[in-house]
């Protein structure tokens, strides 16, 4: 015969877990000994055993008596329905684990494939990573917001990158995030992009220059691109002085 002590350490449980099963009819009170104390026999262990799994599998104990009462055609399917239900919680908690992974890996988690091929194009180019952040972070709500628009305007982007102008433009604003006396350089690039823009507003048009995107989500965007890049806030007032407006959304004035 067991202790309550011996029984919990065979089954693998607690005595507070004993005891608790006790106070749901789960397990019947064993009589006392005449020294006051529970004993248990052999079979109780096998009997707490089936209890704890079932309760480890997420049976609710209000049916776990039930469940070990029922016949065998009726626990079987019974098994069956848990082991299904764990299984899909398995792979719930896989899902998760990926999202975790992706997270972990950085842009591919709120982003779609074309969106982090173009940012890892931009680190290939030798755009600092805290350039690359700004592009991830404005894509990052565009893609929540108007998910549909992505192919076009990542297609356009691709495009443009192809373009020698904008390729220093990136490059150049990347060296002026840890200098003081970035102004020069920037007053240098603001010239050179004024007349791409300008060049290529005429050859296709505005709306292809500033990728129409609304005014409220621009500037959302240009937000989040001047408190990551501050040089760029001052590219803006550059551009402005040479007939540009805004970021995000550029439009001639």
């Amino acid at each position: 015969m067991l202790t309550i002590g011996e029984l919990a350490s065979y089954a693998g449980v607690t005595v507070r877990a004993i005891r608790h099963y006790h106070a749901k009819g789960l397990l019947p009170e064993p009589d006392r000994d005449h020294a006051g104390y529970r004993r248990y026999s052999a079979a109780t262990v096998v009997e707490l055993i089936k209890i704890r799994t079932l309760a480890e599998a997420g049976v609710p104990l209000a049916r776990v008596r039930e469940l070990l009462d029922a016949g065998a055609d009726e626990l079987a399917a019974a098994v069956e329905e848990i082991d299904e239900r764990l299984r899909a919680e398995i792979r719930l908690r896989q899902r998760h684990r990926e999202r975790l992974a992706r997270l972990a890996a950085g842009d591919s988690l709120a982003l779609p494939a074309t969106v982090v091929e173009f940012l890892e194009h931009l680190r290939e180019l030798g755009v600092d990573e805290r350039i690359v952040q700004v592009e991830r972070d404005g894509w990052i709500p565009l893609a929540a917001r108007a998910p549909e628009r992505i192919p076009e305007l990542i297609a356009r982007k691709r495009e443009q990158i192809a373009h020698p102008p904008l390729i220093d433009f990136y490059r150049t604003l990347s060296r002026t995030l840890d200098r003081t006396d970035a102004d020069s350089m920037l007053i240098e690039l603001v010239d050179k992009i004024a007349a791409y823009l300008t060049r290529l507003a005429d050859e296709q048009g505005e709306d292809y220059v500033g990728g129409a995107i609304e005014p409220s989500l621009a500037a959302l965007l240009d937000t989040l691109a001047f408190d990551t890049a501050p040089p760029a806030r001052r590219l803006i007032e550059l551009l402005a002085e040479r007939g540009w407006s805004g970021w995000t959304r550029l439009e001639r004035r």
